[in-house]
């Protein structure tokens, strides 16, 4: 018995020491294998080089607007990408945003091409494509220079525009405040200012003295850079306080005109006509603003998102706004080369126009809560 211990003990020494050494032979095998550079891998061209290498770059020698003309035909090309995969379209378009190479939404079109052209899927992808840029090519529209809504060609719009981005702190800290869009505050001041510099009796003056370099102040019938007459700032600070009002804003507002003399009167005048400062200004303009879409929404009508109706109100004034089923865009009438616009159209021209998009762009929500 005991001899046979011996001889299996024997036997599975032998079968660890074998596979021990086995063990040690793979790994100065695959040791090298290595340093003799068996295992490496030396890579291949890739079937679609000649593709990639046959991109050609739009050149427009930094003409933004031959820039955009030689894209147009990549547009409609995205535009057929959406009908196959969304997706891919989508992500094209949102990186487009964030990108300040003039070539990379045609790179990237190019780039998913390299795919569609073997997927069945997408067999007729290249002839969609051809179709809709014929379409663009036979209609042969004349390339006109400008703006397609007239009075953004008036000599004064550019000017103006600058006025306003050198007050952007002033009108987003009103924002903020207030809970309104800064855009939708804006487009009143555009409204008013517009109308100021095309008023007759008034233009000549403006452009001799001031041009629209910088921002009319009124200080008669209306006060300020955006016309708030006295009463209707009064109306405005007595809405903060009265939370029986279809127009109270809520609890969050109520001081946020608080007067901090004994002298309101003055106080509000000097608020309103400073020529360095429009932060009230443009505090009071938020105030209508969000008071006007608060007495709506109450009676069941909500136009929150209505720039058009709310550039109305807010020109028209407090009076006038009383609400209804049927809104309707309006307001002064103002003639800017010839051509008549009413306040609520040139509000919601520029609010969606693309203009000072950077500064202050359009928002899904109008209005909001400050906490």
């Amino acid at each position: 018995m005991e001899k046979k211990r011996r001889r299996a003990g024997w036997v599975v020494y032998q079968i660890v020491v074998h596979l021990f050494a086995l063990a040690g032979a793979a790994i100065v095998g695959a040791w090298a294998l290595y340093k003799l550079g068996v295992s490496n891998n030396s890579g291949s061209v890739d079937r679609n080089n000649r593709y990639l290498a046959d991109y050609t770059a739009v050149v427009t020698q930094g003409d933004s607007a031959a820039e955009f003309m030689a894209m147009t035909d990549r547009y409609a090309e995205l535009a057929v990408l959406g009908r196959i995969y969304p997706e891919n379209a989508r992500l094209i378009h949102e990186a487009g945003y964030y990108t300040d190479h003039p070539d990379a939404i045609n790179r990237m079109l190019y780039a998913v091409g390299m795919y569609l052209k073997d997927d069945s899927l997408a067999a007729g992808y290249p002839e969609a494509v051809r179709e809709m840029q014929e379409v663009l090519q036979r209609h042969g529209f004349e390339r006109r220079k400008g703006n397609a809504v007239p009075w953004m060609n008036d000599s004064s719009w550019t000017l103006l525009q600058d006025a306003i981005v050198r007050d952007s702190a002033a009108i987003r800290r009103a924002a903020a405040l207030t809970g309104v869009d800064p855009r939708l505050i804006v487009g009143c001041t555009m409204g008013e200012q517009i109308r100021l510099f095309h008023t007759d009796r008034k233009r000549e003056v403006i452009k001799r003295h001031l041009g629209p370099v910088a921002l009319t102040v009124q200080s008669q019938f209306s006060l300020g850079i955006n016309g708030i007459k006295d009463f209707t700032a009064m109306k405005v600070e007595a809405n903060l306080k009265d939370s029986t009002s279809l127009f109270y804003m809520g609890p969050a507002y109520e001081h946020l005109l608080d007067f901090e003399t004994d002298n309101p009167t003055e106080e509000r005048l000097n608020r309103l006509l400073s020529e360095r400062n429009h932060f009230y200004s443009y505090l009071y303009t938020a105030c209508i603003l969000k008071q006007t879409m608060w007495q709506w929404k109450r009676s069941g009508y909500d136009i929150s998102d209505r720039p058009d109706i709310l550039f109305t109100l807010f020109n028209l004034g407090f009076g006038v706004s009383k609400p209804h089923a049927d809104p309707r865009c309006g307001g002064s009438n103002i003639q800017v080369n010839g051509r008549n616009y009413t306040f609520g159209v040139i509000g919601n021209d520029f609010f969606y126009s693309g203009v000072l998009a950077k500064e202050f762009p359009i928002h899904r929500q109008l209005f909001y809560e400050v906490n």
